[in-house]
């Protein structure tokens, strides 16, 4: 229990007011000494007479025992028609007992939702063997600013988008093997900007010496758009999309965005979304090759590419 700082009857003062009356002081002295009454003064004398110390502390509320409690033998047979598949009111119908009560006992077993019957799904991790094989694509939309934003400071006072500040779209790209990172803002999430972003992410990477072959993306519209589609065939990559409503898929761009907006978006007191936007290019450089990732054993991204020297001189700037 969290006690109030000046509470006098915490454990220690409880100890304090049992041995004034262990020392010959009576109940209603000790009473009014540590501000409560005779009775409550009694009742912690013989809690630690009878258990000493340990009998000074806060006891649980929680009753004996619960008369009214469903029988065991109840919850049991709860338990097997809901691994059967019943639902609660067939259930509660079967077993003679109300839906409510079929409810607490479900909830109590964890076995209240449907999918609580099936077990967990191992969590799969999959990598390509080579850079380029599959980048992942995605796009995390972020509000404009033109002061520093209420994540900073805490005031949303004209934070609204509705005064016309708008919205800016952060298109961000990954390799599944390296973890090489691309992206750049765009001013929508539409076609007309991922198929540019496409490009640009591929041209990126050639840059590096890595051939894109495939690119797996989420369901949104402008990865759906026939546009998009042609654009691929256009550069010789495989399109894949995720299956809907499964973002773990895709989560290696998942992951990205969430450590971007961590070291770069929310990272510091920006005063304009313009004066952000200038420092992604430097954020990116700094991730691809001086920040150590946790899933290449603490190496960067830009090592698992097999520069050489030459390479990494020439292209490090």
């Amino acid at each position: 229990m969290n006690s109030h700082k000046n509470a006098p009857l915490t454990p220690k003062g409880r100890e304090a007011m049992v041995r004034c009356v262990e020392a010959g002081l009576s109940n209603a002295a000790a009473a009014r000494q540590f501000n409560t009454t005779p009775k409550t003064v009694a009742k912690w004398v013989e809690r630690f007479r009878a258990s000493g110390v340990d009998g000074l502390r806060d006891r649980s509320s929680r009753p004996l025992s619960l008369p009214s409690q469903t029988a065991p033998a109840t919850c049991a047979v709860v338990e097997v028609l809901r691994r059967q598949r019943h639902t609660g009111k067939q259930i509660a119908a079967e077993v003679g007992v109300s839906a409510a009560t079929v409810s607490c006992i479900l909830r109590r077993l964890g076995l209240n939702r449907i999918r609580d019957l099936e077990p967990a799904e191992p969590v799969r991790r999959y990598e390509r063997e080579k850079p380029g094989e599959m980048i992942h694509i995605d796009i995390k939309k972020l509000g404009r600013f033109d002061k520093i934003g209420h994540r900073i400071t805490g005031d949303r006072t004209g934070q609204s988008n509705g005064r016309g500040v708008g919205w800016e779209f952060v298109h961000v790209c990954i390799d599944d093997h390296s973890r090489v990172a691309f992206s750049q803002i765009l001013p929508d999430e539409k076609a007309e900007s991922a198929i540019p972003f496409l490009k640009a992410a591929v041209a990126y990477y050639k840059s590096l010496g890595v051939t894109v072959t495939r690119v797996m993306t989420d369901n949104g519209s402008c990865y759906k758009a026939f546009d998009f589609r042609d654009a691929c065939r256009d550069l010789g990559i495989k399109h894949i999309r995720t299956k809907p409503y499964t973002p773990k898929t895709n989560g290696k761009a998942e992951r990205f965005i969430q450590t971007a907006l961590r070291e770069w978006a929310y990272a510091q007191a920006y005063p304009t979304s313009d004066r952000r936007a200038e420092e992604l290019p430097h954020w990116i450089h700094k991730y691809n090759w001086h920040r150590p990732h946790g899933a290449l054993k603490s190496r960067t991204p830009i090592s698992r590419l097999g520069l050489t020297e030459d390479n990494l001189l020439r292209l490090h700037r």
